[in-house]
């Protein structure tokens, strides 16, 4: 059992410090990297359940604040935050993050996951082989109104079900509509934060009747597994945000589309 509850602190700082990287290098949360490894990991630890994703998405929510803030200090260091957009932002995050919740609470995601990775997919298209659109997105900027309430509460949404920061969609926008990578990675990374908060408390609400979930867990979030991931979140996401600002803005787009590629493989991997 020792040996057991050492791996799984072992595996899980590593996540952590997976996570930590890309959250500094891509402005994401990082939940791409911890929710397959809670989900791999926590098996060991209880009875297989339904209930293990909600665990694992909830965790993942709480991570993300801590990966997000130290993200965020790094890349604000470089003046490269752009809070106008995260004030703009905040209150339709919220609100998406609370009717993702809710979702959460009542449906399986499988059929949004696919949607997701389906658009990942084509998004990635754009950043491997930025040549193909030259010249027709140099006219656009950040959305305004409606446009911006429906975007981001469709990205609070989307993030709280599947336990992810919203970094990507929002490195996605801001880069197409005009703004340098930098700029879009280290804002994207205060998304991050807007999201995982209310829904790390929304999924800590949740669960408290439901059996056999791992040691330790607190309504969907385990406060063990939290721990670990923090630990090399903490250390490695200023790492990952000097990696971002000392490439080129060419280079860093293709690595993201890259990620993107491995990240819509893993969703349909996920949903299958």
């Amino acid at each position: 059992m020792e040996l057991e509850l050492l791996l799984f602190v072992a595996t899980l700082c590593v996540a952590g410090a997976v996570a930590g990287i890309t959250s500094g290098l891509f402005g994401n949360g990082g939940g791409f990297v911890v929710v397959p490894a809670l989900l791999a990991v926590f098996p060991f630890f209880t009875e297989s359940s339904a209930e293990l994703m909600q665990v694992a998405v909830g965790t993942s929510l709480a991570s993300i604040i801590i990966s997000s803030t130290r993200s965020v200090q790094a890349h604000h260091r470089k003046g490269a935050v752009d809070f106008k957009v995260l004030k703009d932002w905040a209150i339709w995050l919220v609100l998406g993050v609370l009717v993702g919740i809710y979702i959460a609470s009542k449906t399986s995601s499988n059929a949004l996951i696919l949607v997701f990775a389906t658009g990942v997919f084509f998004y990635s298209i754009y950043f491997l082989f930025p040549k193909l659109f030259a010249g027709k997105t140099d006219s656009l900027d950040m959305p305004k109104g409606i446009g911006r309430a429906a975007l981001a509460t469709f990205l609070g949404g989307f993030s709280a079900l599947l336990g992810i920061g919203g970094g990507t969609i929002t490195v996605m926008t801001m880069v197409i509509c005009n703004r340098p990578v930098h700029q879009a990675v280290a804002t994207a990374a205060g998304v991050g934060f807007i999201i995982g908060l209310p829904g790390a408390i929304g999924f800590m609400a949740m669960g408290h009747d439901v059996p056999n979930l791992p040691y330790g867990t607190f309504g969907y979030v385990n406060i063990p597994a939290l721990i670990a991931i923090s630990v090399g979140s903490i250390i490695t996401a200023p790492i990952g945000a000097k990696w971002a600002h000392s490439l080129d803005e060419v280079l860093l787009k293709k690595l993201f589309g890259v990620y993107l590629i491995v990240v819509s493989i893993c969703m349909f991997y996920k949903a299958y």
